[in-house]
């Protein structure tokens, strides 16, 4: 199994051999030479073996053996990835899916915790309260869900820095901001109720009720990432107007493209790998120059 593995740039590889095995679920365990290939190839093995309840468990343990985590999130990332026929072949979708979520939620949290760590660059006045060990600014945290566009996501961050507010022994207070927990409840309450009128204007919508199973999904005959970069050409490069030709979110546009076609050889879109090609920064999931399909010479 090992020459199929596609390998990814991993810089730190932390391994333990049988003897030294602590943490059997979690550890990555190689009794050869460490190398790249055969790490990638014992990460895959471990993707397979332990329970996806584990995954984050599992993250969360990796994370903490490594010296820039972030770094090394980014690699799985990219070894889930190269590998994705492959997990796809074995029925791993919703492996795969799973611990793509989790990577980009542990991605954040850990942005989350180097901005927190920046405490002596905020301004007073942008902090509400502050803790033995850390500080509340809505301040922040708004700048922080403004990044995010998945609502859940935004709803989980803000619960959990209001629980987290509730239960810390509290030192000083700004009198001159709100309360931090109420802050965030009212934010998590305009969430909840913009999603509300959201949803009310799509009943509304015949359009965006139709229901999937009415239409056969079409297929398409290039490969993903030449496919879906059309989709992106058109909303972010190709502008009429000054305008992009398509207007929408990673999130929405991946969604349109998974519940409306499917590969070349008929299977199921991945949408985590389509939005991981939609992203700006993800430049190496789209094709080279001489393999893509360069749609500005049609306009």
């Amino acid at each position: 199994m090992a020459e199929n593995i596609q390998t990814a740039s991993f810089v730190e590889m932390v391994t333990v051999s049988s003897a030294e095995v602590t943490h059997l679920s979690f550890d990555i365990v190689l009794d050869k030479k460490v190398t790249l290939q055969e790490y990638c190839t014992a990460f895959i093995s471990k993707f397979f073996e332990i329970p996806q309840s584990n995954y984050a468990t599992f993250l969360n343990y990796q994370t903490t053996l490594v010296k820039e985590p972030v770094i090394w999130l980014n690699n799985v990332e990219e070894l889930i990835s190269n590998n994705e026929d492959l997990i796809i072949e074995k029925r791993g979708l919703s492996r795969y899916n799973k611990l793509f979520h989790l990577i980009e939620l542990k991605q954040k949290e850990l942005q989350l915790s180097e901005i927190k760590e920046t405490k002596s660059q905020l301004a007073k006045k942008y902090i509400n309260a502050e803790s033995e060990d850390r500080y509340f600014s809505f301040y922040e945290i708004k700048k922080q869900i403004d990044t995010l566009e998945d609502n859940n996501e935004k709803i989980l961050l803000l619960t959990k820095e209001k629980h987290d507010y509730r239960q810390a022994n509290i030192e000083f207070v700004n009198q001159k901001l709100p309360l931090f927990d109420k802050q965030c409840s009212k934010e998590i309450d305009q969430i909840y109720e913009m999603q509300s009128i959201k949803n009310n204007i799509n009943k509304l919508n015949p359009a965006a009720t139709i229901p999937a199973s009415t239409f056969n999904k079409l297929q398409f005959n290039c490969n993903v990432n030449q496919f879906v970069d059309i989709f992106y050409q058109m909303s972010a490069e190709i502008l009429v107007e000054g305008k992009p030709i398509i207007e929408g979110n990673i999130n929405d546009i991946a969604e349109m493209i998974v519940n409306t076609f499917i590969d070349k050889d008929g299977k199921e879109l991945s949408s985590m790998s389509v939005k991981t090609i939609l992203k700006p920064s993800r430049e190496d999931k789209r094709p080279n120059t001489h393999k893509r399909i360069d749609i500005s010479k049609f306009l």
